[in-house]
């Protein structure tokens, strides 16, 4: 039995940090509107928005006090609550997976921050349990203690260095990722969004007057270029966050986990279970496609819906699609990196492109018809919307191998996921009506993933390779009800 022990007090300042962050844009939009009412409403909105802050500043220093965790009875034993006084006990051996990460804060102070994944807990708003800022003896103290339940007989010391190295970023893959990301629609989505919350504040028709659409139809060229530096920021920016993000990237190997490392600012330690691995998923998205690149992810059983990171974690951000196989097959042996895939029917093109331009083709007549020779740059959309149309096309097939299924499709990335029958949690077959013309069909399966779930779906299959994948997988279901028997 330990004693009951707290937090770091830097948490105090954390936990009220965020929750002045999110009272922030309400209590602004309080004080702006009680300024267009009256100084006297402005002063009551302003001293309102000072005892708020107050208040929350006190009850983030008494969540804080009020939150103890000890060792006890092979228990981890957590207490919190400011009003109401609530109890968490979590045993060791039921502990999956311990995340450690470093933020900036934390690490000023040597600390970390420990988030506790169990058993059947995946699907809550949070972890199991979150310490926020401990020293790193203490997790290091709790690993051990999980490790001695699971396994009474493991000497800790002796597993921690029996880790296998299974990858290392190196500066040019490093640099590749941050290229090649998609994080640039993040960025721009968020500066969006950050623009939509100040629309209420910032008068922007009397600050251009009524006259900003003649402006702006007069200055086109100059818009285009504030347009591109915009983009070309938001790509430096995205790049950056890349780069920080994945610096130091490793994975490493024990008897049972997989252990991720990364992070330049924030570091991040990951742990999966090797028994928690549902699926392995492989993106391309364009860029990387074309120069033979992929990111590997695997779908965890782990997690929470606050916490998806858990349940679906990249195992490798960036690496040559030849060398997957040679890179993981001896640490997942169960899972086989050779497949050939079985394209769908060539009559299945049509279909694809019907599918994808049927919404776009109206929009580009009438925007011929009405808009006249500047409409006719909607022929460009239609020429990417017709292009994306045979790609999906090109990447849609299936693979089966013995106790592996494989589907290959495409969204906006071209998706490659492998999924064990023993693990696949749902497979659907289905036909619509113009598909049974055409004797053709859908195939969807889902592996169990973190909050909800993770898997695949091709479209406009072979009749006759849903049934073969029918009957692969029916007779999981036929050998369970004998052995019930």
């Amino acid at each position: 039995m330990s004693k009951p022990k707290r937090l770091h007090p830097i948490v105090s300042i954390l936990h009220t940090g965020k929750r002045i962050r999110n009272l922030l844009i309400p209590l602004l939009a309080i004080n702006f509107s009680g300024a267009k009412d009256s100084k006297e409403q402005l002063w009551i909105s302003l001293a309102g928005s000072f005892i708020a802050i107050i208040i929350t500043f006190f009850t983030g220093i008494l969540s804080w006090m009020r939150f103890t965790y000890r060792f006890e009875n092979d228990e981890l034993r957590i207490e919190y609550g400011v009003f109401v006084r609530k109890k968490r006990y979590i045993p060791f051996d039921r502990i999956q997976s311990i995340d450690l990460s470093e933020g900036v804060l934390q690490r000023l102070f040597g600390l970390v921050k420990v988030q506790i994944e169990t058993a059947g807990g995946g699907g809550g708003e949070e972890a199991e349990a979150v310490l926020s800022a401990i020293t790193k003896e203490e997790a290091r103290v709790i690993q051990e203690f999980v490790a001695a339940a699971k396994d009474p007989g493991i000497n800790t010391a002796e597993a921690a260095q029996e880790k296998e190295a299974i990858y290392k970023i190196t500066t040019n893959q490093l640099m590749l990722l941050s290229l090649t990301s998609g994080g640039v629609g993040v960025v721009i989505s968020a500066v969006f969004a950050l623009l939509s919350q100040l629309d209420d504040f910032i008068p922007y028709k009397r600050l251009f007057g009524g006259g900003i659409e003649k402006w702006a139809l007069h200055n086109l060229i100059l818009i285009s270029i504030f347009v591109f530096i915009g983009f070309f920021i938001a790509w430096i920016i995205a790049l950056v966050m890349t780069t920080m993000k994945y610096a130091n990237f490793s994975v490493v190997k024990t008897e049972k986990d997989i252990v991720i490392s990364r992070g330049l600012l924030e570091k991040r330690q990951i742990t999966i279970p090797l028994n928690r691995i549902q699926a392995i998923r492989i993106s391309e998205n364009n860029i990387r496609q074309i120069l033979g690149y992929g990111t590997v992810y695997v779908e965890s059983a782990g997690g929470s819906a606050a916490n998806q990171e858990g349940a679906n974690v990249t195992l490798l951000p960036i690496v040559k699609l030849q060398q997957i196989r040679s890179i993981l097959e001896p640490y997942l042996p169960e899972y086989h990196f050779r497949y050939s895939f079985t394209p769908v029917p060539k009559r299945a093109l049509l279909r694809y492109i019907v599918r994808s331009s049927f919404v776009v083709v109206p929009i580009v007549i009438v925007s011929l018809i009405f808009l006249k020779v500047w409409g006719l740059l909607s022929l460009l959309i239609l020429a990417v919307v017709l292009g994306n149309a045979v790609l999906k096309y090109k990447a849609a097939g299936w693979s089966l191998d013995q106790q592996q299924l494989s589907l290959r499709f495409r969204t906006m990335n071209r998706i490659t996921v492998l999924m064990k029958k023993n693990r696949i949690q749902s497979l659907e077959m289905r036909e619509s009506h113009f598909q049974r013309k055409r004797e053709l069909g859908t195939i969807e399966a889902n592996v169990k993933s973190g909050f909800g779930g993770a898997g695949g779906t091709v479209i406009d299959i072979e009749r006759s390779d849903l049934q073969k994948i029918y009957d692969w997988y029916s007779r999981k279901k036929r050998n369970r009800d004998t052995a019930d028997c």
